[in-house]
């Protein structure tokens, strides 16, 4: 996991890659929460689609859901970056719409535009 920390409109951002995937369950969700803030002080993230479990994106596991609480819950902002229109499923699509209407947890479709909405929430 490389993390590399961005300044943008007063907010410093970390934005992080890998070839791996880093959030798998709630645990490992938790284990990136707490290694970012460690590393960089930062409590806004960037993180690439890949980097999140495919079971992530199927809603009936719940763990979309149970992952955004652990970030809510430690007051972490998270955007994470892709292409989400290859899910077909209308469930999440009403999912992320909400919750790019929200200041929390954000779907955005290149990393420039996440760093930029990080930056402008409260």
């Amino acid at each position: 996991m490389n993390v590399a920390k961005v300044e943008a409109g007063g907010v410093d951002i970390a934005v992080v890659s890998s070839s791996e995937v880093l959030i798998g369950d709630v645990q490992s969700a938790l284990n990136f929460i707490a290694t970012v803030r460690y590393e960089t002080d930062c409590d806004r993230i960037v993180l690439n689609q890949s980097n999140v479990s495919d079971s992530f994106f199927d809603l009936k596991t719940r763990l979309a859901g149970e992952i955004l609480q652990k970030f809510i819950n430690y007051q972490v902002k998270l955007a994470l970056v892709g292409d989400f229109s290859i899910y077909t499923s209308q469930s999440l699509k009403d999912f992320i719409y909400e919750c790019n209407r929200g200041n929390d947890f954000l779907f955005m479709p290149t990393e420039q535009q996440a760093i930029e909405k990080l930056s402008m929430l409260k």
